[in-house]
């Protein structure tokens, strides 16, 4: 008989994964799977049940591990030239949604305090679900994918004094404890900052330069899990989440070469910690009372995605946001959020809320849940048909860019070395826009100097390659000289993207060829390729013509020698 921990474990697996791969093949969000999942096994189905206590723990790193991944995208720099559009509209979304939910909720018939509970609980986004979406669709590093993952991460930390503001409305504290409390809160949250600051300028970069050598990614890896753990103990220890702690911790680092590499030692432990997440979510879906609430449940729901819609545009459009831009936001950041039922067991706690008036709130924030994939998916679409096709800019006299010569997709050079510099000093000149990646410390500063896009990487790693979207990629240039690594580098890419042609260097004709049989595109054998150049010159002096030349010369590189191993006969062409 299974042991009962390893019977819920498989439970949790065998439930998740046909259904996340169901997703997957229908091009549904995978996060629908993984609620459906936590519908199935929660205690209000039939059939099994996961006893969700356990998958908590689990499920709070994931959105550790989340945020930690989303602030590597955000460098110090980048953050403070967002922060004022940040800060001015995530402050004017949590304010607003907040009283304007509650004045609903008020006309309802709750009492204020009540009322005012569930403005703050709707006022809160997921930004795990936010951050996932917008990641499998590529948006997170556009503008309006980078400016609502910003606000999401802006409302996750108001949610800090608004757990100090509930219990005052639940009569359960006086004025002077709160307003002590709040300041209390905004100096922990500075001191925080101040230390993971400090942390990433004069700590982790050294740490991670002693780590960064090549052969084993353990002692990395591990490094990576424990700074981002470290980061959310400190600001829990602080009162403050874990989850802002590996934010703070991914935006010091997200300056650093190591961030491609550091993203992807953690995103498969990321990954599955957030399917736990989701599954936990879906486990409080209580079918049973909705045909008795059901009416309220439409009406708060619509509410909730209505008004948070409109105020997120309506901010959006007076800090000068552009209409498709402000609307794509909007819909991005219209959902509920995980926080947000933290604050409803604190309103439950409290005797803010309890009975009806608990289940209308949590079902209206789940619905949302479900719905939120739906317009994030579609956020592009919606948005245009609302603003009537306008474009994205209203500014009409400023002269326009002349389009750049080469399309704006990505050169992707595995290897760094005296082949890769020279490849990378070509595409510079012609600006055609590339990344590269090496396990040399020496090489990436010295790329860095002449001012290329340089990363720390393991090449060797899938995972490594995500943040570039690889199956939109121009072309992947592979340029080690190690035969072996080539090889899996170029089989793995191959089996992932096939549809990305490749390149890559070879040391001789057979190396050549089992590069070609792994999925390359071309390939080039370096020994001889200086022979090719020279007997070709030769053929051209002695008469032979530039096009039988040519052919020989690719013969010869596809790896068919028979022409030179047998002379053609009088009665036979030449080629």
């Amino acid at each position: 008989m299974l042991d009962q921990p390893l019977l819920q474990i498989l439970l949790l697996l065998g439930a998740a994964f046909p259904l996340v791969w169901t997703c997957q093949r229908l091009k549904i969000p995978s996060v629908f799977g993984y609620l459906l999942a936590g519908v199935l096994l929660g205690p209000y189905t039939p059939g099994p049940v996961i006893e969700g206590h356990h998958l908590r723990p689990f499920a709070e790193y994931g959105i550790v591990f989340l945020l930690f991944t989303v602030g590597l995208g955000f460098s110090p720099v980048q953050f403070r030239a967002l922060h004022r559009t940040v800060v001015g509209l995530g402050m004017a979304q949590v304010l607003l949604t907040a009283l304007l939910i509650a004045l609903l909720g008020w006309l309802a018939g709750l009492a204020p305090s009540s009322a005012l509970a569930i403005g703050a609980i709707a006022a809160q986004s997921s930004t795990a679900i936010i951050g996932r979406m917008l990641e499998e669709r590529g948006e997170d590093q556009r503008r309006h994918g980078r400016l609502a993952l910003a606000v999401s991460v802006f409302q996750d930390i108001t949610a800090v004094p608004l757990v100090v503001l509930i219990p005052l409305l639940g009569g359960m504290a006086d004025q002077g404890a709160v307003a002590g409390a709040l300041g209390w809160s905004l100096l922990q949250a500075g001191l925080a900052i101040a230390l993971v600051y400090a942390a990433g300028r004069w700590l982790l970069h050294p740490l991670f330069r002693t780590l960064a050598l090549p052969g084993s990614n353990e002692p990395f890896d591990l490094a990576v899990l424990f700074v981002a753990l470290a980061a959310a103990w400190l600001t829990d220890t602080l009162g403050l989440s874990l989850a802002f702690g590996g934010f703070l911790v991914g935006m010091m680092l997200g300056e650093t070469e190591f961030r491609h590499q550091i993203e992807a030692a953690i995103r498969p432990l990321r990954d599955l910690l957030l399917g736990l997440f989701f599954i936990g979510i879906g486990m409080l879906f209580d079918l049973s009372v909705i045909p008795q609430i059901w009416s309220q449940v439409i009406a708060a729901t619509a509410a909730l995605l209505l008004l948070k819609t409109l105020v997120v545009v309506s901010s959006a459009r007076l800090m000068g946001v552009d209409p498709l831009r402000s609307w794509r936001i909007a819909l991005i950041l219209a959902l509920g959020g995980e926080f947000g039922f933290a604050l409803l067991a604190l309103a439950v706690d409290s005797g803010l809320l309890g009975g009806q008036s608990e289940q209308v709130a949590l079902l209206a924030v789940l619905v949302s849940m479900f719905i939120g994939p739906l317009l994030i998916r579609h956020n592009g679409e919606i948005a245009h048909w609302l603003t009537r096709g306008k474009p994205a800019s209203v500014q009409v006299n400023h002269p326009q860019p002349k389009p750049p010569p080469y399309p704006e997709r990505l050169v992707i050079l595995c290897g760094y070395g005296r082949v890769g510099h020279t490849i990378a000093t070509l595409l510079q000149a012609r600006s055609v826009p590339f990344v590269a990646f090496d396990l040399d410390l020496k090489r990436i500063e010295q790329g860095h100097r002449q001012g290329h896009p340089v990363f720390y990487g393991n090449i060797t790693d899938i995972s490594l390659f995500a943040a570039f979207q690889p199956e939109r990629a121009a072309l992947i240039v592979v340029t080690l000289d190690q035969a072996e690594t080539a090889w899996r580098t170029v089989s793995m890419l191959h089996r992932r993207y096939p549809q990305v042609p490749i390149i890559s260097r070879a040391r001789d004709l057979a190396q050549a060829a089992r590069l070609r049989a792994a999925g390359a595109t071309h390939v080039y054998p370096e020994l001889i390729e200086s022979s090719l150049q020279l007997g070709a010159a030769a053929l051209r002096l002695v008469g032979v013509s530039t096009e039988e030349v040519e052919q020989l010369i690719q013969m010869i590189r596809n790896g068919d020698d028979r022409w030179v191993s047998e002379p053609p006969t009088p009665d036979q062409p030449r080629v």
